[in-house]
């Protein structure tokens, strides 16, 4: 995604660039909080476990099985 360029009537002023440094840096926050909250849900056992708990349950048993069946000598 690429901004466009805004035709400029003169040179910034500092506050002006301040602002725009703050607004981005806002938007930034913004976007790093969403994300990391997407990535926490996505992330979190428990959730999975409390809206899938059949499908935990066998991978669980799968694991358990493969893992006992195992020659470990």
């Amino acid at each position: 995604m690429v901004a466009e360029a805004k035709p400029e009537s003169g040179p910034r002023t500092t506050d002006e660039a301040r602002a725009e440094i703050e607004r981005a840096r806002a938007q930034i926050h913004s976007s790093v909080m969403a994300l990391r909250q997407e990535v926490h849900r996505v992330v979190e056992w428990r959730g999975w476990v409390r809206q899938r708990p059949g499908l935990c349950l066998g991978a669980a048993f799968a694991i358990g099985f493969y893992l006992g069946s195992r020659d470990w000598s």
